[in-house]
Parts: C-alpha cells; structure tokens; sequence
C-alpha cells in the first residue's frame, strides 16, 4: 500500500508539512484557547464522585493506549479497586452513551471498547460525550471507585485527577502540530506520567517504559485455542493490521521469528470478508483489535496474537501514590 501520508509528511520536514505550519499555528492557538476556557471555568468541565485517571497522547494515532489502559485496570483491581472504563466508541456508530460487554456489535460500539470489554472483566461504557458516558456507568455500577478515561486527554469536558500520555519510538514527529505534524497538542504539554512504547523512557519527567509481551495466537473461531510462534514458523503467513502504527506489529511478528507478507491498513478498519483472501495463505495474523471486526467471518486457519503490557512496578506505584493523594483530597469519596 506504500507510505501512508503521515509517514511521508509528518514524521520528517517536508516541503508539504512546511506549508501547512500556518495552519499548525492557527491550530496551536485554537487548542491553548479551548484548554484555557476549562481551566478558567469559562467552559465547564464535569467533575465525579470518584477519581479519573485519562489515558490518552498528543499525536494522532495508536500508540498502545488499549493494553496499557488492560494493565492500568489489572493492577487496580488486585490492590482491592473497583475500576470502570470509559471510552469514545470510536469507528461504532453509537452516539448516546451505552454499556459494552463481549457480545456487543463492533461497528455498533468500536473495535477497542469491545476488546476491553472482553479483556478487562470491568464495566466498559461508550458515548461521544465521556461525561455523560461516565455519569451511567457510575449510575449503573455505584460500587465503581475509580474511572479509567481512554484515549480522553483532551476531552476537557470532563475533569480529571491523573493524566497518563502514551507514546511510541515515533515520538513528536517533526515536532509541529496539525495538519502539518502529527500533535494534537504541544509536545511540552504536562502531565502526570509519560509511558513511552518499546523504546527507552524519554526526557520527560515521570517517564516509563511499556513493552509489550507476547508469543501465543489464538483462534478466530476457538478463542480457547492457543498456538504459539512457534508452531507457525516455517509456515506461509500474511499479517494484517489495522492499528495506529501497523508497523508495531509486524515488528514484534518479525522478533517472534515468523516471517510473513505484511498489509497495513487504516486504523479501525472496518474490513471485508474479500480483502483478507491471500493465496497461498496457511496462517493470516493480525491483532486483538482487528480480530473482533473480522471473527464474524474468520476462517479456521485465521489467528490473533495475545499481547499484554509491561511496566516497571515503579510505574504503578507512582499511579497509586497519585490516586492515594487524589483521594484524600476529595470529600465523600471512596476509598
């Protein structure tokens, strides 16, 4: 499919993202207004009950927000937490707010929320409006004590306690914000904790590393049944990804040992029965995010890979001495 125009423009200077930095610079001015008008209170912003912990980035694009947002919930609820996800639902078609659990729809609710739904084992809410979206799902699991907001760090409409930005070895780019460069916001943009993707922790302050970790696929159609590299190896195999960053993953398919025909497509994909037909294919691969879109008419020979973060224990630690200070903090809430 060739370079994407990202690729081409905004992760290096070109004489098209230099054109466009004007326009980057009308779009840095817009979004500092809009920040400033929820933090003076000009726009209002909805606080909750219970603290919210918004895991998001400043560049458009995938960047390992969903398995670190599966860690973030795994490690709350074995310190005795009652976490809740909230998402956008994006590339579903809902709009209102709407529980998801693991037989919802993926073009109703979105490829990722379905994918927590199924992994986290918590309430998982969708809704355009991540306010309205949490207030129900507080509404119908009141035992819920803390928030996990994904891909929400600039939804300002609804406050926060803790912000985690996510990114990868891709970094800022070429440093400029939209449409020239991949920033939605300034890289100097502050928040709680950077956790930075397969590659070393950068200059920011509280930064981590997150790899993640994996070498079993299971089935499209037996999700019970697990083969690892292993077994694949030596085989025929495509791999498709539909991600922020396909590359990411033909990489890890490549360190596993497994050489494949790679085909990237654009995040949320919403794929055909007919584009996934390779000849000579004795095992197609892709991720947990697009198996959900394509086990409707997955065939025998299709596999996901099972992938999970890791973190230092320092990286939760320094969440949870964040969420103990919110808390304390906040009259009549949980603990």
């Amino acid at each position: 499919m060739g370079d994407s125009f990202h690729e081409r423009h905004w992760y290096r200077l070109s004489a098209l993202s230099l054109a466009l930095w004007p326009l980057s610079l009308l779009y840095r001015l817009l979004a500092a207004l809009r920040r400033a008008a929820y933090r003076s209170g000009g726009l209002p912003a909805v606080k909750l009950p219970v603290p919210v912990i918004v895991v998001g980035n400043i560049v458009v694009g995938g960047t390992g927000k969903t398995p670190l947002v599966l860690a973030l919930a795994a490690m709350l609820k074995k310190c005795g937490r009652r976490p809740g996800i909230v998402s956008r639902g994006y590339g579903g078609s809902a709009a209102a707010p709407m529980a998801v659990d693991a037989a919802s729809p993926a073009n109703l609710v979105g490829d990722e929320p379905l994918l927590l739904a199924r992994a986290s084992a918590c309430p998982v809410w969708i809704g355009r409006d991540r306010a309205k979206a949490a207030l129900a799902l507080l509404a119908a699991h009141p035992d819920c004590d803390v928030l996990i907001l994904d891909d929400g760090l600039q939804h300002y409409h609804l406050a926060r306690d803790i912000e985690i930005a996510v990114e990868d070895g891709r970094g800022a780019g070429n440093g400029l914000l939209l449409p020239a460069g991949p920033l939605r916001e300034p890289a100097a943009r502050r928040v709680d904790a950077w956790v930075v993707n397969a590659a070393p922790a950068g200059n920011h302050d509280s930064s981590f590393r997150m790899d993640l970790r994996g070498d079993e696929f299971f089935s499209l159609q037996q999700p019970s049944v697990g083969v690892r590299a292993a077994a694949l190896a030596g085989k025929k195999l495509h791999a498709v990804a539909g991600i922020g960053n396909p590359q990411r993953f033909f990489d890890h398919l490549a360190r596993l040992g497994l050489k494949t025909v790679n085909h990237p497509f654009p995040d949320h994909h919403a794929y055909a029965a007919g584009e996934l037909d390779f000849a000579g294919c004795e095992a197609l691969l892709m991720t947990g995010k697009d198996a959900v879109k394509c086990e409707a008419f997955s065939r025998a020979h299709w596999y996901a890979l099972r992938v999970e973060a890791e973190l230092a224990p320092a990286f939760f630690d320094f969440i949870l001495a964040k969420l103990r200070a919110s808390d304390s903090k906040a009259v009549g809430r949980p603990n």
